[in-house]
């Protein structure tokens, strides 16, 4: 009886084990048949694109095709240096601007007059009695004063008004250069231009206006203290104090904002005092290039060489 109990039972535990195992196998197939059918049907496609992306076959391909292009690059620059071009090469495909950097140019001077104006980048028409300057052998005019006035409120537009093709800035405004302006401006701009508005990047102007506030504050100190006494003595100041107390005692963070804010007061109508004492130099400055310059041709000395070709 025992051992007629135990068989079923035995038998039981195995088939159990054994639909266990048969479930296993199947979860472990089932997405690789999911993804067949969905792909043949048109449902999901992440397995097939991950699949595609691992394929050593199409890498080895990719591969492949990559060293073809890069050979047929060597090829054909290798081709176009012995003078057989077979196609475009890396300096076809290049882009030329910037690759030739602007290059130093010497300037021409002349007269804006009523018998012969002329025209200018900057406000299309000269003035009048100006003197424009342009590179030699161009007739791209440019009124000096404009040109000088660009070049220290806004030098990066200068070398463009010439599509960067000349180095402006480094061939008429530079001491190195032998086509310098600066070498006719004498004394005069050699204070303006170089201490007042190049020593230091306009730290010399700017120490010159904190000098002169000083000085104006230090002469003007009796003034202040007069009319400081009579300030803080005042019946109207004191009968405020409930208004303006409370900022006496308030808390070390509020006065140290307080401080900020009026520092920064400070620094900006300083600020605006150099903008306008700068603009008035360089004005000064624009004036002293164009009293200095030499006028290289003129419509006179022309008619002049003319006139005395024809008595010869």
């Amino acid at each position: 009886m025992i051992r007629r109990q135990r068989i079923p039972y035995l038998f039981f535990i195995a088939l159990c084990c054994t639909c266990i195992l048969c479930v296993q196998s199947s979860s472990f197939q089932r997405p690789a048949l999911n993804n067949k059918v969905n792909s043949v049907r048109g449902g999901s496609s992440i397995s097939a694109v991950t699949a595609s992306r691992d394929d050593p076959i199409r890498i080895y391909r990719l591969e492949q095709q990559h060293l073809l292009q890069l050979r047929s690059t060597f090829l054909s620059e290798a081709l176009a240096v012995r003078g057989i071009n077979i196609g475009p090469t890396l300096t076809d495909v290049a882009t030329p601007e910037g690759a030739k950097p602007p290059k130093e140019v010497d300037w021409d001077c002349h007269m804006s007059t009523k018998d012969d104006p002329k025209s200018c980048l900057y406000s299309f028409d000269a003035e009048i009695g100006t003197k424009v300057i342009c590179p030699v052998g161009t007739d791209q005019y440019i009124s000096l004063k404009s040109l000088n006035r660009l070049r220290r409120t806004d030098p990066t537009k200068v070398e463009p008004m010439w599509h960067s093709q000349y180095a402006i800035l480094k061939s008429w405004f530079s001491d190195e250069s032998p086509y310098s302006l600066l070498q006719y401006v004498g004394w005069k701009g050699f204070v303006v231009s170089t201490l007042m508005l190049d020593l230091g990047g306009g730290m010399f102007l700017r120490g010159i206006l904190t000098l002169m506030v000083l000085s104006v504050i230090l002469l003007s100190m009796p003034l202040l203290e007069v009319v400081s006494s009579r300030v803080l003595t005042s019946s109207i100041l004191w009968a405020k104090w409930f208004s303006w107390g409370r900022f006496v005692h308030a808390a070390l963070p509020l006065k140290i904002l307080i401080g900020q804010m009026v520092w920064k007061f400070s620094a900006a109508a300083f600020g605006q005092l150099e903008g306008v004492v700068r603009d008035y130099v360089i004005e000064l400055e624009c004036n002293i290039l164009e009293e200095s310059t030499p006028v290289t041709t003129s419509t006179d000395s022309n008619s002049l060489s003319d006139n005395n070709d024809e008595e010869d």
